[in-house]
């Protein structure tokens, strides 16, 4: 008996031992396991892009695209322990749009004009120079988009599991988004497979902007002897005044504008991730997406083959109105862009990376996408990071693009106004196009320069120039930088 006691005092001495050792290892553990995130990060971020071209959707598929965009955004991410990241990213999108000013060509801007004039008062004369090669003066020419997105994320222990959940909000003057998103992510074989599943959803509604022509008849009651165009001519094909009041004066196709301005988008995203080597790294994609509600811009005009024209301006122009040589003319439209409600939209691909020396390596990516309204793309990309210094890296890439013409597309002129669905949209035409880039970024994971508490990252300047068979030419150029908190400094 008290051999066993002796031996249960041993064993319950041992069993303590061992107990605290363990609990001091998860203490150790709990103590030094590696944050997520080590400190908080801040991105500032700014781009400027530019484009130009002759197939202006707002025009019915002619006229001027020239379009800049100035896109300025701030990305703060903050560890909130060490498996948690809160991250913010608010940016504005201020661009100008030689098409968008077109939603009313025959406006003049006046900077006397009492801002609170409103629709039913714009009742003018013509603007002089109103033409789709032309762009107009009004207000409608410009615009701010505002974005705001939170996410939260939470990584286990062992970081092989990783979930998170985002909100998203953005606006501009006719258009409104709430979203909602999640993701998970979950790591085998030693951190060397990774299978994800990402989803998201968007409630968007539109507060509808029409072509000035649309506005004034349909939404405002008026005839073409009253309001808008009370002092303006009409002119047919031949460039002689119509009868406004006749039996063959310009109308619109149809008296109903939009059905329904609400449109929801619902996303699933499938991924498959797994390092092949030392040197090279695989990862799969598909995704499906489906939407509803009006699926159309409102702004964007239809003209039919088989509907006589209607002109406002110089008839002169007439004869040339598709040639950018022409102005002081423009058309009538006969409708806006129509689409069916829905859409199921599904891409498909995968990336190669492979480290090919020190200095080089080898990025490649490629999408094969399709959707119910008849268009079918492929993309690839190709980037070789030039490892050129300890702190310095370049970054040229290429990107090649091709896709199919949706069913209801057809360029300016060419639909019937038969047909139930119809658009004059460039970028549902088919087309290629090539993209070429170029950028250098500088990293400094010893954050050598302050200002202030920010330790300075790394920089990134890149250029890149799109250029499509349609005619579309943009450059983009965009600037970013990334600064962390560092709490040590005084």
């Amino acid at each position: 008996m008290q051999l066993n006691q002796k031996y249960g005092k041993v064993a319950l001495i041992f069993t303590f031992l061992l107990a605290s050792l363990g609990y001091a290892q998860n203490d150790e553990t709990e103590l030094y396991k590696k944050r997520v995130l080590e400190t908080a990060e801040i991105d500032f971020l700014y781009s400027f892009y530019t484009q130009d071209g002759d197939n202006a959707a707002v025009t019915g598929g002619i006229g001027t695209e020239s379009l800049t965009d100035q896109t300025p955004t701030i990305v703060v991410s903050i560890p909130l322990n060490d498996d948690d990241v809160l991250t913010i990213d608010a940016g504005i999108s201020a661009y100008t749009s030689a098409s968008s000013s077109n939603l009313d060509p025959f406006e003049i801007s006046d900077d006397d004009d009492d801002d609170d004039d409103d629709e039913e008062n714009r009742a003018r004369q013509p603007n002089p120079s109103a033409s789709p090669w032309v762009e107009s003066s009004g207000a409608s020419k410009q615009d701010v988009w505002y974005n705001i997105n939170a996410s939260y994320s939470h990584a286990s222990d062992d970081r092989n599991k990783l979930w998170s959940a985002n909100i998203n909000f953005a606006t501009e003057y006719d258009y409104t988004s709430f979203g909602l998103g999640g993701s998970y992510a979950k790591l085998f074989n030693e951190k060397n497979t990774e299978v994800s599943i990402k989803s998201n959803v968007f409630f968007d509604f539109w507060s509808p902007e029409y072509p000035v022509e649309f506005f004034a008849t349909i939404e405002k009651g008026q005839s073409l002897s009253n309001g808008l165009f009370a002092e303006i001519d009409v002119l047919d094909q031949n460039g002689n005044t119509i009868d406004k009041n006749g039996a063959n004066a310009w109308s619109p196709l149809k008296n109903k504008l939009l059905n329904d301005k609400n449109r929801n988008s619902y996303s699933v995203s499938l991924s498959f991730s797994q390092i092949l080597s030392e040197n090279a790294q695989l990862s799969l994609f598909a995704d499906l997406a489906y939407q509803n509600g009006w699926l159309a811009n409102p702004m964007q005009r239809v003209y039919f083959a088989d509907r006589p024209n209607f002109y406002v301006g110089n008839p002169s122009g007439i004869a040339k109105y598709a040639s950018p040589s022409s102005r002081n003319i423009f058309q009538l439209a006969d409708d806006i862009e129509r689409l069916p409600d829905t859409r199921f939209k599904i891409p498909i691909g995968g990336r190669l990376n492979y480290f090919i020396n020190e200095l080089f390596v080898l990025r490649t990516y490629y999408r094969f996408y399709f959707d119910d309204w008849g268009i079918q793309s492929h993309t690839a990309n190709f980037e070789i990071p030039i490892k050129i210094k300890d702190k310095f890296t370049l970054y040229p890439s290429y990107r090649y693009y091709s896709q199919t013409a949706a069913d209801h597309f057809a360029p300016y002129e060419q639909h019937i106004s038969t047909q139930e669905f119809y658009t004059s949209d460039y970028d549902l035409s088919e087309f290629t196009a090539n993209q070429f880039s170029f950028s250098i970024k500088y990293t400094d994971i010893f954050t050598s320069f302050h200002i202030g508490k920010l330790g300075l990252k790394n920089v990134n300047l890149k250029f890149s120039r799109y250029e499509r068979d349609s005619g579309l030419t943009a450059n983009i150029l965009s600037f970013g930088t990334t600064f962390i908190f560092d709490r040590y400094v005084q």
